[in-house]
Formats: C-alpha cells, structure tokens, sequence
C-alpha cells in the first residue's frame, strides 16, 4: 500500500468514524481499531527495510551489535507507546493513555540505564588523572 491509498483509507475511515459515533459509538471505535491495524500491518513491509538498513549501517560503524539491538528496543517501545495511548486517548481516556506513555517511559529508561553506563564511564576515562 503506498502513501495515497494510506491516507485515503483515513479519510474515507474518519468520516465513516464521524458519522457512525453518534448513533454506534462502539461501532465507530472497532472501525478505527481495524483501520490503524490495516495501516499498521501495510507499513511493516517499509519497516523491516529500515531495520536492515539500520543493521547494515551499525556493522560498517562496528557498533557493538548490544547498543544498537537496545537501540532498536527503545525506538520500538517509544512508537508502541505512542501508538497504544493514541488509540486509548481516542477512546476517550487520556489518563489512562498518560499512563501508558508513563510506562513507556519507564521501560526506556530501563533499557538506556547500561548505555548511558557505557559512555559515562568512556567520558571518565578520557579525564587525566581519573582511575576507574
């Protein structure tokens, strides 16, 4: 699917949104559930490309293959976050999307805790007289 057909199904999906939620709220939430799953699973193909990409550029950078897997962790956390508090935010329930964020959050920090370990140690160890 490219972009055209994506952002075509939006439209035509929002309006349909649009007019369904007075009468079936519950029918109009399903139908935006099933449309970010459609574009969703359209844009894993674009997706996968980018991570072989990432991979292939992380190799030739003799990046340790440990940062850049908790790299794309991170990334990964951050855009499932976003995307389940959007979709819980439409349902009407932004505290509960702030939490979910809040958690995303939380998982972030978890994984970046050995990174951010890493390079203050590697600062350290450029400071004369430092013994670590």
């Amino acid at each position: 699917m490219n972009i055209i057909q994506i952002v075509s199904l939006g439209l035509v999906a929002a309006l349909l949104i649009i007019l369904l939620k007075e009468q079936k709220s519950s029918v109009a939430f399903l139908l935006l559930i099933f449309t970010v799953i459609v574009i969703f699973l359209s844009i894993l193909d674009q997706v996968k490309h980018i991570f072989t990409l990432l991979s292939y550029m992380a190799e030739q950078a003799d990046i340790e293959p440990i940062y850049f897997k908790t790299i794309l962790k991170i990334i990964g956390i951050a855009y499932i976050a976003e995307f389940g508090a959007q979709l819980i935010r439409d349902a009407g329930l932004s505290s509960l999307a702030s939490k979910v964020e809040l958690a995303g959050k939380l998982f972030i920090l978890m994984l970046a805790i050995p990174i951010l370990t890493a390079v203050i140690q590697t600062i350290l160890n450029f400071i004369p007289g430092h013994t670590g």
